[in-house]
């Protein structure tokens, strides 16, 4: 399996207490993959339901954002591949 890959980037390098920090996060992983499982049902005289299907990511990534001063920081989107947080300084 392969390893996932991040990068992020701050809006700022520096930052006066009490600033608005916001931070993007890129990530990916390359064997992360949807799947869709789809079933029927048919009796013994060949009448079948209509197809039923659920969907699964195989692999999936969650993320984790700490830093050393035990700020918190707010997810404030997150679209599977780009993630934006918020923290105050």
């Amino acid at each position: 399996m392969a390893a996932p890959t991040v990068t992020v980037a701050l809006n700022a390098a520096v930052y006066a207490p009490g600033d608005d920090m916001r931070m993007i996060v890129t990530y990916s992983d390359a064997d992360t993959r949807p799947l869709t499982v789809t079933v029927m049902v048919t009796d013994v005289r060949g009448h079948s339901s209509a197809p039923a299907q659920v969907a699964a990511v195989i692999d999936p990534l969650t993320l984790t954002v700490t830093d050393d001063s035990g700020r918190a920081w707010t997810k404030l989107s997150d679209n599977g591949a780009v993630a934006e947080y918020r923290a105050v300084s």
